[in-house]
Protein backbone atom coordinates (compact mmCIF):
# COMPACT_ATOMS: atom_id res chain seq x y z
CA UNK A 1 0.00 0.00 0.00
CA UNK A 2 1.09 3.68 -1.06
CA UNK A 3 1.78 5.56 2.02
CA UNK A 4 0.02 8.77 2.95
CA UNK A 5 0.78 12.06 1.15
CA UNK A 6 0.24 15.68 1.90
CA UNK A 7 0.73 18.23 -0.83
CA UNK A 8 0.98 21.93 0.63
CA UNK A 9 -0.09 24.60 -1.44
CA UNK A 10 0.75 28.39 -0.28
CA UNK A 11 2.09 29.72 2.80
CA UNK A 12 4.59 28.60 5.00
CA UNK A 13 2.61 28.05 8.18
CA UNK A 14 0.79 25.53 5.35
CA UNK A 15 3.79 23.82 5.45
CA UNK A 16 3.82 23.28 8.92
CA UNK A 17 0.32 22.00 9.07
CA UNK A 18 1.05 19.85 6.07
CA UNK A 19 3.57 18.42 8.34
CA UNK A 20 1.58 17.91 11.32
CA UNK A 21 -0.84 16.18 9.22
CA UNK A 22 1.06 13.61 7.96
CA UNK A 23 2.66 13.14 11.29
CA UNK A 24 -1.06 12.72 12.25
CA UNK A 25 -2.42 10.22 9.65
CA UNK A 26 1.21 8.27 9.15
CA UNK A 27 -0.84 5.04 9.71
CA UNK A 28 -2.74 6.05 6.53
CA UNK A 29 -2.48 4.52 3.30
CA UNK A 30 -3.70 5.52 0.51
CA UNK A 31 -4.76 9.03 0.98
CA UNK A 32 -3.45 12.28 -0.60
CA UNK A 33 -4.29 15.67 1.38
CA UNK A 34 -4.12 18.89 -0.51
CA UNK A 35 -3.50 21.51 1.98
CA UNK A 36 -4.92 24.37 -0.49
CA UNK A 37 -4.64 28.36 -0.76
CA UNK A 38 -6.95 31.16 -1.56
CA UNK A 39 -4.49 34.08 -0.89
CA UNK A 40 -5.21 34.56 -5.01
CA UNK A 41 -7.19 33.03 -7.91
CA UNK A 42 -4.39 31.54 -8.95
CA UNK A 43 -3.28 29.94 -6.49
CA UNK A 44 -7.27 28.11 -6.12
CA UNK A 45 -6.75 27.34 -10.10
CA UNK A 46 -3.00 25.90 -8.82
CA UNK A 47 -5.06 23.77 -6.44
CA UNK A 48 -7.18 22.83 -8.67
CA UNK A 49 -4.66 21.45 -10.75
CA UNK A 50 -2.95 19.62 -8.26
CA UNK A 51 -5.88 17.51 -7.08
CA UNK A 52 -6.18 16.59 -11.00
CA UNK A 53 -2.42 15.87 -11.28
CA UNK A 54 -2.55 13.64 -7.90
CA UNK A 55 -5.65 11.37 -9.46
CA UNK A 56 -3.62 10.90 -12.29
CA UNK A 57 -0.17 9.88 -10.34
CA UNK A 58 -2.58 7.88 -7.72
CA UNK A 59 -5.68 6.85 -9.30
CA UNK A 60 -6.50 4.47 -6.57
CA UNK A 61 -5.80 7.16 -3.52
CA UNK A 62 -8.80 8.65 -1.86
CA UNK A 63 -8.31 12.41 -2.81
CA UNK A 64 -9.29 15.08 0.72
CA UNK A 65 -8.56 18.79 0.37
CA UNK A 66 -8.39 20.99 3.71
CA UNK A 67 -6.73 24.67 3.87
CA UNK A 68 -7.73 28.24 2.97
CA UNK A 69 -8.97 27.25 -0.19
CA UNK A 70 -11.25 24.59 0.72
CA UNK A 71 -12.17 26.63 4.11
CA UNK A 72 -13.79 29.84 1.69
CA UNK A 73 -15.15 28.11 -1.49
CA UNK A 74 -15.73 24.33 -0.23
CA UNK A 75 -18.17 23.93 -3.38
CA UNK A 76 -14.92 24.13 -5.92
CA UNK A 77 -13.85 21.28 -4.90
CA UNK A 78 -17.42 19.81 -3.87
CA UNK A 79 -17.90 19.55 -7.38
CA UNK A 80 -14.57 17.68 -8.70
CA UNK A 81 -14.84 14.39 -9.27
CA UNK A 82 -11.73 13.46 -7.91
CA UNK A 83 -12.11 15.04 -4.25
CA UNK A 84 -13.19 12.23 -1.75
CA UNK A 85 -13.24 14.34 1.15
CA UNK A 86 -13.19 18.26 1.99
CA UNK A 87 -13.01 19.76 5.34
CA UNK A 88 -11.71 22.93 7.16
CA UNK A 89 -9.06 24.93 8.86
CA UNK A 90 -10.76 23.99 11.95
CA UNK A 91 -11.33 20.20 11.79
CA UNK A 92 -7.44 20.29 10.46
CA UNK A 93 -6.44 21.39 14.44
CA UNK A 94 -8.78 18.37 16.17
CA UNK A 95 -7.41 14.96 16.12
CA UNK A 96 -10.35 13.31 16.77
CA UNK A 97 -12.93 14.50 14.23
CA UNK A 98 -10.16 14.65 12.21
CA UNK A 99 -9.62 10.72 11.73
CA UNK A 100 -13.01 10.51 11.67
CA UNK A 101 -13.16 12.31 8.51
CA UNK A 102 -10.24 10.54 7.04
CA UNK A 103 -12.29 7.05 8.09
CA UNK A 104 -15.13 7.95 6.35
CA UNK A 105 -15.91 5.86 3.60
CA UNK A 106 -18.96 8.46 1.87
CA UNK A 107 -17.77 12.22 0.76
CA UNK A 108 -18.08 13.94 3.87
CA UNK A 109 -17.81 17.78 3.46
CA UNK A 110 -17.29 19.04 7.07
CA UNK A 111 -16.06 22.61 7.14
CA UNK A 112 -17.35 24.85 10.27
CA UNK A 113 -17.26 28.33 11.00
CA UNK A 114 -13.54 29.28 11.07
CA UNK A 115 -14.67 32.26 13.00
CA UNK A 116 -15.69 30.52 16.68
CA UNK A 117 -11.62 28.80 16.59
CA UNK A 118 -10.60 30.88 20.18
CA UNK A 119 -7.17 28.88 20.22
CA UNK A 120 -4.96 27.54 17.80
CA UNK A 121 -3.99 23.96 18.63
CA UNK A 122 -0.11 23.59 19.65
CA UNK A 123 0.53 20.30 17.88
CA UNK A 124 -0.12 21.78 14.78
CA UNK A 125 3.51 23.89 14.96
CA UNK A 126 6.46 22.41 13.12
CA UNK A 127 7.62 22.10 9.51
CA UNK A 128 11.32 20.98 8.70
CA UNK A 129 14.08 22.07 6.06
CA UNK A 130 16.26 19.17 6.12
CA UNK A 131 17.98 19.46 9.50
CA UNK A 132 18.51 22.62 9.21
CA UNK A 133 15.44 24.65 9.43
CA UNK A 134 12.47 24.36 11.87
CA UNK A 135 9.03 26.56 11.25
CA UNK A 136 7.05 26.94 14.21
CA UNK A 137 3.95 28.34 14.19
CA UNK A 138 3.29 30.74 17.34
CA UNK A 139 -0.07 32.61 15.75
CA UNK A 140 -2.51 32.19 13.20
CA UNK A 141 -5.70 33.86 12.16
CA UNK A 142 -6.01 37.92 11.24
CA UNK A 143 -7.81 40.28 13.47
CA UNK A 144 -7.35 43.22 10.22
CA UNK A 145 -9.35 43.54 7.32
CA UNK A 146 -7.31 44.18 4.17
CA UNK A 147 -9.51 45.07 1.03
CA UNK A 148 -7.54 42.69 -0.82
CA UNK A 149 -7.18 39.59 1.66
CA UNK A 150 -9.67 36.43 1.86
CA UNK A 151 -7.46 34.88 4.87
CA UNK A 152 -8.65 35.94 7.67
CA UNK A 153 -12.19 34.10 6.55
CA UNK A 154 -10.02 31.28 5.58
CA UNK A 155 -8.04 31.47 9.00
CA UNK A 156 -10.41 32.98 11.59
CA UNK A 157 -9.61 35.85 14.26
CA UNK A 158 -5.76 36.52 15.46
CA UNK A 159 -4.90 33.84 17.90
CA UNK A 160 -1.65 32.90 19.81
CA UNK A 161 0.06 29.95 21.08
CA UNK A 162 1.18 30.46 24.75
CA UNK A 163 4.91 31.33 25.13
CA UNK A 164 5.64 27.93 27.47
CA UNK A 165 4.59 25.84 24.44
CA UNK A 166 6.95 27.85 22.17
CA UNK A 167 9.54 27.42 24.32
CA UNK A 168 9.83 24.19 24.87
CA UNK A 169 9.05 22.79 21.41
CA UNK A 170 12.02 25.12 20.83
CA UNK A 171 13.69 23.47 23.02
CA UNK A 172 13.02 19.52 21.47
CA UNK A 173 13.86 21.22 18.37
CA UNK A 174 17.40 22.27 19.47
CA UNK A 175 17.57 19.31 21.34
CA UNK A 176 16.84 17.14 18.18
CA UNK A 177 20.16 18.94 16.62
CA UNK A 178 18.41 22.02 14.83
CA UNK A 179 20.14 25.04 14.90
CA UNK A 180 17.70 27.48 13.30
CA UNK A 181 13.95 28.06 13.74
CA UNK A 182 11.94 30.69 12.23
CA UNK A 183 8.22 31.51 13.98
CA UNK A 184 5.55 31.40 11.45
CA UNK A 185 1.69 32.30 11.33
CA UNK A 186 -0.51 34.68 9.55
CA UNK A 187 0.59 37.81 11.31
CA UNK A 188 3.27 37.27 13.53
CA UNK A 189 3.38 40.71 14.43
CA UNK A 190 0.26 40.46 16.11
CA UNK A 191 1.19 37.51 18.60
CA UNK A 192 0.16 37.71 22.45
CA UNK A 193 -2.85 40.06 23.48
CA UNK A 194 -5.04 37.53 23.18
CA UNK A 195 -3.17 35.49 26.01
CA UNK A 196 -3.34 36.01 29.78
CA UNK A 197 -0.87 38.67 30.49
CA UNK A 198 -0.85 40.50 27.06
CA UNK A 199 2.59 39.40 25.51
CA UNK A 200 3.56 40.53 22.55
CA UNK A 201 6.21 39.49 19.80
CA UNK A 202 9.19 41.41 20.86
CA UNK A 203 8.79 39.71 24.48
CA UNK A 204 7.99 35.51 23.01
CA UNK A 205 11.78 36.93 21.48
CA UNK A 206 13.30 37.55 24.60
CA UNK A 207 12.09 34.71 26.37
CA UNK A 208 12.90 31.98 23.55
CA UNK A 209 16.42 33.46 23.62
CA UNK A 210 16.88 33.91 27.14
CA UNK A 211 15.62 30.25 27.97
CA UNK A 212 16.86 28.11 24.91
CA UNK A 213 20.06 29.00 24.68
CA UNK A 214 21.48 26.88 22.46
CA UNK A 215 19.57 28.06 19.65
CA UNK A 216 21.85 29.39 17.57
CA UNK A 217 19.28 31.33 15.09
CA UNK A 218 16.01 32.32 15.27
CA UNK A 219 14.00 34.01 12.32
CA UNK A 220 10.71 35.71 11.64
CA UNK A 221 8.22 35.14 8.98
CA UNK A 222 6.88 38.06 7.37
CA UNK A 223 6.12 40.88 9.82
CA UNK A 224 4.05 44.02 9.64
CA UNK A 225 5.81 46.94 10.07
CA UNK A 226 3.36 49.00 11.84
CA UNK A 227 3.02 46.38 14.90
CA UNK A 228 6.82 46.40 15.42
CA UNK A 229 7.41 47.93 18.88
CA UNK A 230 10.72 49.42 20.87
CA UNK A 231 11.57 45.99 22.46
CA UNK A 232 11.27 43.85 18.61
CA UNK A 233 12.87 46.95 16.92
CA UNK A 234 15.92 46.79 19.44
CA UNK A 235 15.97 42.88 18.95
CA UNK A 236 15.96 43.16 15.24
CA UNK A 237 18.72 45.44 15.11
CA UNK A 238 21.16 44.50 18.19
CA UNK A 239 20.51 40.76 18.68
CA UNK A 240 23.07 38.66 17.33
CA UNK A 241 20.81 35.34 17.31
CA UNK A 242 17.97 37.60 15.98
CA UNK A 243 18.74 37.06 11.83
CA UNK A 244 19.83 39.86 10.34
CA UNK A 245 16.76 39.32 7.20
CA UNK A 246 12.96 41.19 7.60
CA UNK A 247 10.14 40.66 5.52
CA UNK A 248 7.83 43.16 5.51
CA UNK A 249 4.32 43.15 4.68
CA UNK A 250 4.03 46.21 2.41
CA UNK A 251 1.89 45.32 -0.13
CA UNK A 252 2.08 49.03 -2.06
CA UNK A 253 4.23 51.98 -2.37
CA UNK A 254 1.32 54.56 -3.26
CA UNK A 255 -0.20 55.99 0.13
CA UNK A 256 -3.87 56.57 -2.23
CA UNK A 257 -3.63 52.74 -2.65
CA UNK A 258 -2.30 51.57 0.40
CA UNK A 259 -5.41 53.85 2.19
CA UNK A 260 -7.74 51.71 0.03
CA UNK A 261 -5.82 48.69 0.60
CA UNK A 262 -6.61 49.32 4.87
CA UNK A 263 -3.07 48.70 5.66
CA UNK A 264 -2.24 50.86 8.34
CA UNK A 265 1.36 52.10 7.07
CA UNK A 266 1.92 55.02 5.00
CA UNK A 267 5.49 54.73 2.46
CA UNK A 268 6.94 57.42 4.55
CA UNK A 269 6.63 54.95 7.54
CA UNK A 270 8.17 52.03 5.53
CA UNK A 271 10.90 54.06 4.72
CA UNK A 272 11.68 55.59 7.95
CA UNK A 273 11.24 52.24 9.40
CA UNK A 274 13.67 50.57 6.63
CA UNK A 275 16.41 53.64 7.03
CA UNK A 276 16.04 53.37 10.95
CA UNK A 277 16.89 49.45 11.28
CA UNK A 278 19.86 49.82 8.42
CA UNK A 279 21.67 52.76 10.35
CA UNK A 280 21.87 50.41 13.21
CA UNK A 281 22.02 47.03 11.25
CA UNK A 282 23.49 47.77 7.95
CA UNK A 283 23.45 44.03 7.24
CA UNK A 284 19.86 43.67 7.01
CA UNK A 285 18.26 42.28 4.22
CA UNK A 286 14.99 43.50 3.19
CA UNK A 287 12.48 40.94 1.93
CA UNK A 288 8.63 42.73 0.91
CA UNK A 289 5.39 41.61 -0.05
CA UNK A 290 3.97 44.22 -3.18
CA UNK A 291 1.07 43.70 -5.05
CA UNK A 292 1.01 45.03 -8.85
CA UNK A 293 -1.98 46.37 -10.19
CA UNK A 294 -4.16 47.09 -7.07
CA UNK A 295 -7.67 48.18 -8.66
CA UNK A 296 -7.23 51.99 -9.28
CA UNK A 297 -3.90 52.19 -9.68
CA UNK A 298 -2.60 54.26 -12.08
CA UNK A 299 0.66 54.54 -13.52
CA UNK A 300 2.05 57.39 -10.88
CA UNK A 301 0.87 55.41 -8.41
CA UNK A 302 2.65 51.92 -9.68
CA UNK A 303 5.56 54.44 -9.77
CA UNK A 304 5.73 54.92 -6.06
CA UNK A 305 5.76 51.36 -5.80
CA UNK A 306 8.80 50.84 -7.89
CA UNK A 307 10.57 53.58 -6.13
CA UNK A 308 9.75 51.91 -3.22
CA UNK A 309 11.67 48.91 -4.28
CA UNK A 310 15.00 50.88 -4.32
CA UNK A 311 14.44 53.01 -1.64
CA UNK A 312 13.93 50.40 0.85
CA UNK A 313 16.41 48.63 -1.33
CA UNK A 314 14.54 45.50 -1.28
CA UNK A 315 16.50 42.17 -2.18
CA UNK A 316 14.03 39.27 -1.13
CA UNK A 317 10.22 40.43 -3.16
CA UNK A 318 7.51 38.05 -3.19
CA UNK A 319 5.20 40.07 -6.58
CA UNK A 320 1.62 38.98 -6.30
CA UNK A 321 0.00 40.58 -9.68
CA UNK A 322 -3.75 41.42 -8.32
CA UNK A 323 -6.70 39.16 -8.58
CA UNK A 324 -10.02 39.92 -7.52
CA UNK A 325 -11.04 37.37 -4.93
CA UNK A 326 -15.01 37.39 -4.59
CA UNK A 327 -16.33 38.57 -0.93
CA UNK A 328 -13.38 41.06 -0.65
CA UNK A 329 -14.46 44.79 -1.29
CA UNK A 330 -11.31 45.38 -3.63
CA UNK A 331 -13.44 43.05 -5.59
CA UNK A 332 -15.55 45.31 -6.64
CA UNK A 333 -13.48 48.52 -7.33
CA UNK A 334 -12.33 49.77 -10.85
CA UNK A 335 -9.87 47.20 -11.88
CA UNK A 336 -6.75 47.66 -13.87
CA UNK A 337 -6.28 45.51 -17.08
CA UNK A 338 -4.94 42.49 -17.27
CA UNK A 339 -2.13 43.33 -19.35
CA UNK A 340 -1.06 46.38 -17.34
CA UNK A 341 -1.12 44.19 -14.46
CA UNK A 342 1.54 41.12 -15.94
CA UNK A 343 3.45 44.06 -17.13
CA UNK A 344 3.58 45.76 -13.49
CA UNK A 345 3.97 43.15 -11.88
CA UNK A 346 7.10 41.89 -14.15
CA UNK A 347 8.66 45.80 -13.57
CA UNK A 348 8.45 45.12 -9.83
CA UNK A 349 10.43 41.53 -9.92
CA UNK A 350 12.98 43.52 -12.07
CA UNK A 351 13.38 46.12 -10.09
CA UNK A 352 13.99 43.60 -7.52
CA UNK A 353 16.34 41.90 -9.29
CA UNK A 354 18.86 44.62 -9.94
CA UNK A 355 18.51 45.44 -6.22
CA UNK A 356 19.50 41.71 -5.09
CA UNK A 357 22.40 41.68 -8.06
CA UNK A 358 23.80 44.54 -6.40
CA UNK A 359 23.08 43.38 -2.94
CA UNK A 360 24.91 40.06 -3.65
CA UNK A 361 27.70 41.44 -5.17
CA UNK A 362 28.53 43.99 -2.63
CA UNK A 363 28.91 40.79 -0.50
CA UNK A 364 31.88 39.28 -2.62
CA UNK A 365 34.95 39.14 -0.43
CA UNK A 366 33.40 38.80 2.88
CA UNK A 367 32.54 35.96 5.17
CA UNK A 368 28.88 34.93 5.97
CA UNK A 369 27.78 31.99 8.65
CA UNK A 370 26.14 29.25 6.36
CA UNK A 371 23.31 26.73 7.48
CA UNK A 372 24.17 23.93 5.57
CA UNK A 373 21.11 22.24 4.13
CA UNK A 374 20.03 19.27 1.70
CA UNK A 375 22.95 17.81 0.07
CA UNK A 376 25.60 19.91 2.27
CA UNK A 377 26.92 21.67 -0.94
CA UNK A 378 24.76 24.94 -0.19
CA UNK A 379 22.48 26.71 2.85
CA UNK A 380 21.09 30.03 3.64
CA UNK A 381 23.38 32.81 5.39
CA UNK A 382 22.23 34.58 8.16
CA UNK A 383 20.59 37.56 5.59
CA UNK A 384 19.25 34.33 3.67
CA UNK A 385 21.04 34.61 0.61
CA UNK A 386 21.21 31.22 -0.32
CA UNK A 387 25.32 30.40 -0.75
CA UNK A 388 26.74 27.31 -2.59
CA UNK A 389 30.03 25.86 -1.58
CA UNK A 390 32.91 24.94 -2.56
CA UNK A 391 32.66 21.18 -1.00
CA UNK A 392 29.89 19.14 1.38
CA UNK A 393 29.53 19.58 4.73
CA UNK A 394 27.16 18.11 7.31
CA UNK A 395 23.88 18.86 6.71
CA UNK A 396 22.66 20.84 9.90
CA UNK A 397 25.86 22.31 10.51
CA UNK A 398 26.68 25.64 10.40
CA UNK A 399 30.20 26.92 8.59
CA UNK A 400 32.07 29.61 7.74
CA UNK A 401 32.55 30.80 4.34
CA UNK A 402 34.35 33.72 1.71
CA UNK A 403 31.95 34.45 -1.11
CA UNK A 404 34.25 34.19 -3.73
CA UNK A 405 31.63 35.09 -6.82
CA UNK A 406 27.87 35.74 -7.94
CA UNK A 407 26.67 33.31 -10.40
CA UNK A 408 23.16 32.56 -11.76
CA UNK A 409 21.99 34.58 -9.19
CA UNK A 410 23.19 33.25 -6.25
CA UNK A 411 26.50 33.19 -4.00
CA UNK A 412 29.16 31.15 -4.15
CA UNK A 413 31.97 30.64 -1.28
CA UNK A 414 34.90 29.01 0.05
CA UNK A 415 34.55 27.14 3.20
CA UNK A 416 37.11 28.73 5.77
CA UNK A 417 36.13 26.72 9.13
Amino acid sequence: MSQIEVISMGCRLNLAESNALAEQLADQDDIVIVNSCAVTNEAVRQTRQAIRQARKRRPDARIMVTGCAAQVEPDTFRNMPEVSAIFGNAEKQDPVLLNQIVRNPERPVVVSDIMTLQQTAPHLVTAYSGKTRAFVEVQNGCDHRCTFCIIPFGRGNSRSVPAGSVIEHIRTLVDKGFKEVVLTGVDVTSYGPDLPGKDNLGLLVERILKLVPDLERLRLSSIDGVEIDERLFALLTGEPRLMPHVHLSLQAGDNMILKRMKRRHSREMAIDLVARMKSLRPEIAIGADIIAGFPTEDDAMFQNSLDLVRQCQIVHGHIFPYSPKLGTPAAKMPQVPAADIKARARALREAVATERTQWLNSLTGSVQKIAVERGGRAGHAENFAYVGLDRPMPEGSIVSARIVEVKDGSLHAEVIA
